[in-house]
């Protein structure tokens, strides 16, 4: 069976590449109109991985992505709301969701994404990019460069790095977010648009990596890009 790898459909031939020379499927998340440039195509922004089996997707979603995820045998969930331009409408799936916990700002979270959680451990943040602005290292382990939701997983004693803000790439926006440039596609891989080498914290993220037995892996050299997660399915 093949592993799919879900990105933002903008993504940099040579990033594409390193992926398929690995052996991995890339599937490319098609833009969302409602959103603004820098993020129209960020699958953290457009949709959110319930487990192994089930997707939730912004529900004026691309019909033809749909048709290919069903083909692949995913249960496709649609989200109550929609995706929209502004804050706080554009929030409303960028969640971060593991088999543990789910962290959000919960005034926000989209109801259908909110129903779908069975027993996790449901964290409220106040900060709603809360995905942008996480990397899951494992189910356990985290790093952010958000204050608010290192404090809030640290009191329910997971294991955080905190990293300043900036020194991230966006186009179009001041800088990205830690999240948004990297995403596991195996327990123990983390792939990286673009190399922590360039990175002002780099160090301090990979000493938090191998601390959790995860490896980087750079899809390009050069600066970190925030394309928005990247998602395995499966």
């Amino acid at each position: 069976m093949k592993n799919f790898i879900l990105v933002d459909f903008r993504i940099d031939s040579k990033e594409k590449n390193t992926l398929v020379n690995l052996g991995y499927e890339v599937l490319l998340c098609p833009p969302c109109n409602n959103l603004y440039d820098a993020v129209l195509g960020h699958p953290d922004m457009l949709l959110n991985i319930i487990d192994k089996n089930t997707i939730i997707l912004n529900k004026d979603m691309n019909s033809s992505f749909i048709r290919i995820l069903k083909n692949l045998n995913y249960k496709v969930l649609l989200s109550d709301s929609l995706v929209g331009s502004k804050y706080p409408y554009d929030i409303i799936l960028n969640a971060v969701n593991t088999k543990e916990v789910f962290v959000h700002y919960l005034d926000y979270t989209d109801k259908s994404l909110l129903n779908s959680l069975g027993n996790k451990k449901i964290i409220n943040v106040k900060q709603g990019y809360t995905k942008c602005s996480t990397a899951v290292v494992t189910d356990s382990a985290f790093i952010t460069s958000d204050k608010g939701i290192y404090n809030s997983l640290i009191k329910e004693n997971f294991d955080v790095l905190l990293v300043p803000s900036g020194d991230i790439l966006l186009p179009s926006l001041d800088y990205g977010f830690i999240g948004g440039t990297c995403g596991l596609i195996e327990k123990n891989t983390m792939a990286f648009y673009g190399s922590l080498d360039y990175y002002k914290y780099g160090e301090e993220v990979k000493e938090f990596l191998r601390k959790h037995n995860v490896k980087p892996l750079y899809l390009r050299e050069g600066k970190l890009i925030d394309r928005g997660s990247i998602l395995k399915l499966g």
